[in-house]
């Protein structure tokens, strides 16, 4: 079994752990009615994925 010869310190810790922070997204126009959304997800406004309706807003209710 391996068995390390020396403390790993925080900032060597750290250092390693650099690259596993949440990248920001860049949101897409909705194609329906324009409003910015996340990539692959339901358009929160009018509803829409993928060019059909998914489900429906508080507005047809």
């Amino acid at each position: 079994m391996a068995v390390p010869k020396k403390k790993v310190s925080k900032s060597r810790r750290n250092m390693r752990r650099a690259h596993d922070g949440l990248k920001n997204i860049s949101p897409i126009e909705c194609p329906n009615c324009g409003e910015a959304k996340r990539p692959h997800h339901i358009c929160p406004s009018c509803g829409h994925y993928d060019g059909r309706q998914v489900r429906g807003t508080a507005a047809q209710a």
